[in-house]
């Protein structure tokens, strides 16, 4: 388990949120812990920092509001009692650490912690916005040339955008410099379709992009994907902030090959419905070569949210 923990400059809570994770982790040798001091706002966008201080349990804040802004500004955090502090109780500390770890799946798909919102400097996430607009709007991704009036405020060239949104992992290229994905939405079939209601038809890299794109998008949907193992139907329909699970069994495995790269290339064929446990446990036993766990509905939906939901691409009335 990989944890950071963020601070501004200068935190008074920094040091509270310090000794209850020394508490909350005694006897723990299976989690790498590491500070980071944020000083502003571009920085905390781009590692996924929520307020001072922030966790991140494997690339994810447990403790954030899906849709929650980034920021330098102080956190408070409210305990289970109600009462209001600067840090997380060594409870809940306890119990968010508790989760099986994801390994590589988490770093991988979660960016490490830094997020899939591009940065502001040099278009990035002016470019990667026109992308997800595409895609949600066409159900494709924009040809570089059409992406041209979007870089051109920030002196680069589009294709030079492209490029470096595909080295810090906010999409994938071909050799000829094509769009092949842009994170949830693949521009080649997958076996996780997604019917945006009002909207295209569209496929997602894996089946928490998939979960997440109605988040994203702030817009009902219908998820279609099948259980690898006996290709039995995965159905889940999101409709008014509700979301409803055919069959009811169905569960969602969350796992990596123990490699470093793009998450296209270490986990998206990892992250997959199933229609229940045994499915699910039946499968990765035939796959030794990958690490994960098996999430229920409810964890799996949050994941698809925090990673997906800061990602403001609801399409342009």
């Amino acid at each position: 388990m990989y944890v950071e923990m963020l601070t501004v400059p200068d935190c008074p809570n920094g040091p509270m949120l310090r000794e209850r994770l020394t508490h909350a982790l005694a006897g723990r040798t299976d989690v790498e812990l590491t500070e980071h001091v944020v000083d502003d706002q571009t920085e905390a966008e781009r590692r996924g920092m929520h307020g001072s201080p922030t966790l991140l349990v494997d690339g994810r804040d447990p403790f954030a509001v899906p849709g929650t802004a980034a920021s330098v500004s102080c956190r408070l955090y409210r305990g289970t009692d109600g009462r209001v502090g600067g840090a997380p109780s060594v409870e809940e500390l306890r119990r968010v650490l508790a989760t099986p770890a994801t390994g590589g799946a988490d770093r991988a798909a979660g960016r490490a912690g830094r997020g899939r919102l591009a940065p502001i400097e040099g278009g990035l996430r002016a470019v990667q916005q026109a992308v997800l607009r595409s895609f949600a709007t066409t159900g494709a991704p924009p040809e570089a040339a059409g992406l041209e009036s979007t870089a051109e405020p920030f002196g680069v060239p589009a294709a030079r955008v492209l490029a470096d949104l595909a080295v810090e992992d906010f999409l994938t290229l071909d050799d000829t410099g094509r769009i092949q994905a842009a994170y949830p939405f693949s521009a080649t079939a997958t076996e996780h379709v997604v019917q945006i209601a009002g909207g295209p038809t569209v496929w997602s890299m894996c089946a928490i992009d998939a979960l997440g794109i109605p988040v994203m998008l702030g817009a009902d949907a219908v998820i279609a994907s099948t259980d690898p193992v006996t290709g039995e139907p995965v159905r889940v329909e999101f409709t008014g902030g509700k979301t409803t699970w055919e069959p009811d069994t169905a569960v969602v495995y969350y796992g990596a090959r123990p490699d470093t790269g793009p998450a296209a290339a270490v986990c998206c064929g990892y992250l997959r419905f199933f229609t229940g446990h045994a499915t699910a446990e039946q499968w990765t036993g035939q796959h030794a070569d990958i690490s994960g766990a098996v999430l229920d509905q409810a964890e799996a939906e949050r994941l698809g949210a925090d990673i997906f939901g800061s990602l403001p691409t609801v399409p342009a009335q």
